[in-house]
């Protein structure tokens, strides 16, 4: 009997075709639009968790990293445009560079700086 291990979760595209290459087999659906969008909300929240979890801080970013190219794709926006806002947003209220945890403040609305 084979041993089947069932997944459920998206995947990288060629991901069927290493599988085959390597003597197994596998079932896929295809998603629709909606069904898409969720399991791209699962598969960030798995990169994320990844990456708090392992050493090999860059392979997780770079999983992160596609997982929001796919985002942008579906909604119909550019990483060139993700990174202007992420730019215009750096030069108004900075990185994280500096470490700062807010303890503390008077109540004020941070995002209309």
């Amino acid at each position: 009997m084979k041993n089947v291990k069932v997944y459920n979760k998206l995947v990288r595209d060629k991901i069927p075709e290493i599988i085959v290459k390597n003597g197994g087999e596998f079932q896929i659906q295809q998603l629709d639009e909606l069904t898409y969008l969720e399991k791209l909300d699962e598969k960030l929240l798995e990169e994320c968790h990844e990456l708090t979890q392992t050493s090999d801080k860059a392979e997780e970013v770079a999983d992160i990293l596609e997982v929001l190219h796919a985002y942008a794709d579906v909604h119909g926006f550019t990483m060139s445009e993700v990174e202007v806002i992420r730019r215009n947003k750096l030069e108004k209220r900075g990185a994280f560079k500096k470490r700062i945890l807010l303890k503390s403040a008077t109540l004020i609305d941070l995002n209309n700086e």
